[in-house]
């Protein structure tokens, strides 16, 4: 091919290699095995430009290389990169990462309770920890040339998201950039902000995931593809869902459930029972061993099976080690035990059996492990460790998982489609379907990535593949303003330019544009408006006016029709009330209006105790003997005007209401007794006056219509017509209006709240904080406002380290239950004091929140602090043993010693915010010493 150019073409070839030889990109390409995919070499040619990116591509795709390449050019220009993670497990595993790569004096890690070689060019922190630098003005951040946003679109996270934004707004202008995200479908809007707010950002979206991905639902012993594509004739190489897969959804889903069919009454015929058993013969969920023994003769293992409960992981690693499975050799259990052992050599021996370490062994050497949460942090390192070596070739987890944990597997098993999401089980979204399958296919293993949904009763196959096949979900901002965020802002740029930055956040953005929308509406029906306007004008007088009177007369109409609704409503369950068994009535309107005879008058509105408890009972329901020989139980809606009874009548005592006979007779006495009333009742209600004849205000409306020069125009109802038109869509655009004046500035409104509530508090005064603010911008949390009053009323003053953990674990913690049935244990003397005193204080700053207008429910304000943590901080910081405490909280060790490490970091705060000469910050100091042991102290790098 090179012979056929010509001398300038290989000339220019020739210099166009010598160009790329010289980028910074050849030497990084020769640091991998394998060649660049052409979105991850467009993004760093735009990094090597000057440019921010922003990489939106799927779990997998090797999004994180452009990354590292920013890494490399910091490194290469003697300048400074930070690499941040939204958690700590991502940030101890890039750390692990680039040590490797660059050597521990050039790589360093910052999280929240750990910091080793802080200085280095390099360093991995999560980002929590940067938003914090940018506010305290850290000289760590001098020499900053690059910041990697890894996970970006954790924006989104209404908990957490806002860390993201503060730190894009804040990063000084000469940072550049990396911001590195999964594939969401507004990556272009996303982009256009941070064009706006960090200059040039070049956008780069790739779809193709470099491992294919298969997507199957497994039932009964067959496993079936979910699509298939069309050979040949129109819509060839189109994907379609499998149509064995609907036809075996159809069949399924119209079976009768149990072994009665309802329609016939009958137990089944022996020929639908045989058709059963055959159907049931090759069609059910198969058992959690059962599809690991699946995968494994079809070679489709190692797999992640997302089970989304910790409970449910468990117990399917108990199921496979019961059903005998084995996936490891004797070399691999040999290897296996080996690193367990190394990894966990620090772990007190009397600690093993309390964390379940035998169990959660023996199913490590079979290849078997559970991932969630709940588990202590080194096991779960040491389940991924194990698992990226093949060492574990099953692992079931919760969607914890699927949040950038680098775990990649052949195949991705998925039990349920519904999941829990704290408030109900809901579908799980196509998003959360992508991020989890997405760890299917080992790049540069694998040929193809497996999705295996397994078969579940009522399973739409067409539902699924609408999941599967949508492989985006909208990046949606999720900032609020805090009020640690409001001192720190005002500190370093003032109210005013506070205000205007906070404008330029994404979640602004994203209302502002809405608006644009909304206000194009405005101004078409604006145009309308000015047309129906003129169509209207009569050359008699103003129609504007008559129109208006016409409008107030149907409304006040309407108004008198609704209260007279509700009032006949009123005095018809007041009648109801009234009735008496021998009562005849006239039933009004319904099923079985006419003559009736009531034998019960039923129950009164309220609560009563009932058969099946307590029951609710809008209002009496008495049971009625008609005209037509039918006993019923009739509902306050048979009802809408008063009843009166019009005779009575004995019933006698040997009426039976289930005898046809009974009926009969005494219903031929019923209309014998009361021949005539019925329908003198109902004229009686037809000559009724209408609210409306008597009232004044209708009265005077119609004499001013009568008055009006317009009421004569020969076009009256022509202009009337269009007069509805123009005041229906002038009602349509002041809704318009309001929606826009509601989503304006919406950010900048929320602040200024926020700063009064600050300022009534002292801790702003106009421009100025104050000493107090000061303390209140080093408290970072939700409930930054309450430690910071705590500590200027003194509440924690004099308390011991136990007693002072204890109160800073309400700070942080939240049950994972919504509501607890029981009180939490407490402990006594000062620190219940002081927990109560916590309450009070919050219950004050919530009646302030609500008199500024500051809501809880958009995300901004103080929740109630949660005392559920107290006790186990307490007995931990006191020195107690794992063993009991575990047993005592019944708490998992994982989850324990999460909220150890929250409860050590704000004590932390507490101790560098804490007023000088009081205990607490030398009593916090003590309290992290206390924590940081054993477990908690050995459980993770980070």
């Amino acid at each position: 091919m090179t012979d056929e150019l010509t001398p300038a073409e290989r000339y220019a070839a020739a210099r166009q290699r010598a160009a790329e030889q010289a980028t910074a990109l050849a030497p990084f390409r020769e640091l991998y095995d394998f060649d660049l995919d052409p979105f991850q070499i467009e993004a760093c040619q735009a990094l090597e430009a000057g440019k921010g990116v922003l990489v939106a591509a799927p779990t997998g795709s090797g999004k994180t290389i452009v990354g590292e390449f920013a890494v490399h050019l910091a490194l290469r220009q003697g300048r400074k990169c930070f690499y941040t993670t939204p958690i700590k497990a991502l940030s101890n595993q890039k750390f692990t990462d680039l040590l490797k790569r660059y050597g521990p004096d050039r790589v360093g890690l910052l999280t929240g309770d750990n910091s080793v070689n802080p200085d280095a060019p390099v360093v991995v922190m999560t980002t929590e920890v940067l938003r914090n630098m940018l506010y305290a003005g850290s000289q760590t951040l001098l020499g900053l040339a690059y910041v990697v946003m890894d996970e970006v679109h954790y924006l989104s996270d209404r908990f957490r998201g806002a860390v993201w934004e503060e730190v894009i707004i804040h990063l000084p202008e000469s940072v550049t950039l990396v911001s590195l995200s999964a594939t969401v479908s507004n990556a272009e809007e996303f982009g256009d902000w941070l064009d706006t707010v960090r200059g040039d950002t070049e956008v780069i979206v790739s779809e193709h995931r470099p491992v294919p991905l298969w997507q199957h639902v497994l039932a009964g012993r067959r496993m079936y593809d979910l699509f298939e594509e069309r050979d040949g004739g129109p819509g060839a190489g189109r994907r379609e869902v499998n149509p064995d897969l609907v036809r075996l959804a159809r069949s399924e889903n119209s079976r009768p459930v149990g072994g009665r069919d309802r329609r016939r009454g009958r137990a089944l015929r022996e020929a639908d029972r045989e058709r059963e058993r055959r159907q049931r013969g090759r069609l059910w969920t198969p058992g959690r061993p059962e599809v690991i023994e699946r995968l494994d003769a079809e070679g489709l293992l190692p797999a992640i099976t997302f089970i989304f409960s910790r409970a449910g992981c468990e117990a399917a690693v108990q199921q496979c080690l019961y059903a005998g499975l084995r996936l490891n050799d004797d070399a691999a259990r040999a290897r296996v035990r080996a690193v367990v052992e190394e990894r966990t050599a620090g772990i007190p021996d009397e600690d093993l059996h309390v964390l379940g370490y035998f169990e959660w062994l023996e199913g490590l050497e079979r290849g078997i492990a559970a991932h969630h949460a709940g588990m202590l942090p080194t096991f779960k390192e040491v389940v991924e460790e194990l698992f990226v070596q093949g060492l574990v070739k099953a692992v079931f987890a919760t969607e914890t998982l699927a949040l950038g944990i680098n775990m990649p597997a052949r195949s991705v098993v998925l039990e349920k489609l519904v999941k829990w999401n704290g408030e109900t089980h809901a579908d799980i979204t196509p998003g959360e379907y992508t991020q989890l399958t997405g760890r299917a296919g080992r790049r540069g293993i694998d040929v193809e990535g497996h999705a295996v949904v397994l078969w579940q009763r009522a399973m739409d196959p067409v539902a699924l593949a609408g999941l599967a096949g949508t492989r985006t979900y909208p990046l949606r901002s999720s900032f609020r303003p805090s009020y640690n965020m409001a001192v720190n802002l005002v500190s370093q740029f003032g109210r005013h330019r506070s205000r205007e930055l906070l404008e330029t956040s994404f979640a602004q953005f994203q209302a502002d544009r809405a608006v644009v929308g909304i206000s194009r509406q405005v101004q078409r029906n604006e145009e309308g408006l000015h047309g129906y306007r003129a169509a209207m004008t009569c050359h008699l007088g103003d129609f504007d006016e008559y129109a208006r009177l016409r409008r107030e007369l149907k409304d006040r109409e309407t108004e008198l029709a609704r209260q007279g609704v509700a009032q006949r409503r009123a005095a018809a369950a007041v009648a109801l009330e009234r009735l008496k068994p021998g009562d005849v009535i006239h039933v009004p309107t319904g099923k079985f209006a006419g003559l009736a005879l009531v034998l019960d008058p039923g129950l009164p509105a309220g609560r009563t105790n009932g058969h099946r408890g307590f029951e609710h009972h809008d209002g009496p329901r008495p049971l009625v003997l008609t005209a037509e020989r039918q006993v019923k139980r009739l509902a306050a809606v048979d009802f809408p005007v008063p009843v009166e009874p019009l005779e009575r009548m004995r019933i006698p005592k040997s009426f039976n209401p289930r005898s046809p006979q009974s009926r009969r007779d005494l219903a031929s006495a019923l209309r014998t007794k009361a021949q005539g009333a019925g329908e003198a009742a109902v004229r009686r209600r037809r000559t009724e006056r209408s609210a409306a004849a008597d009232d004044a205000e209708i009265a005077r409306l119609r004499a001013a219509l009568r008055a009006h020069p317009c009421h004569g125009c020969s076009d009256r109802e022509d202009h009337a017509r269009w007069g509805e038109r123009y005041y229906r869509l002038l009602r349509d655009t002041r809704q318009l209006e309001r929606r826009i004046e509601g989503r304006t500035n919406t950010i900048a409104r929320t602040f200024d709240r926020i700063c009064a509530l600050l300022t009534e508090l002292d801790y702003l005064r106009d421009e100025e904080v104050t000493p107090e603010g000061r303390r209140l911008a080093r408290l970072y949390g939700e409930l930054d406002l309450l430690a910071s009053e705590c500590l200027r009323d003194g509440v924690w003053e004099g308390l011991k380290p136990a007693e002072l953990a204890a109160c800073a674990s309400a700070l942080v913690y939240e049950a994972r239950a919504a509501d607890d049935a029981l009180p939490p244990k407490l402990p006594t003397g000062p620190a219940r004091t002081a927990l109560g005193e916590m309450v009070r204080i919050w219950g004050r700053l919530d009646a302030l929140e609500e008199e500024h207008k500051i809501n809880q429910a958009e995300g901004v304000g103080q929740r109630e602090p949660d005392l559920g943590f107290a006790w186990a901080a307490y007995r931990w910081a006191s020195g107690h043993g794992l063993d009991g405490l575990l047993r005592e909280v019944e708490m998992p060790a994982g989850d324990f010693v999460r909220w150890c490490k929250q409860v050590i970091d704000v004590l932390g705060q507490l101790a560098a915010a804490a007023p000088e000469g009081g205990t607490v910050a030398r009593n916090a100091r003590r309290a992290v010493d206390g924590m940081l042991r054993g477990v908690v102290a050995y459980s993770s790098v980070g």
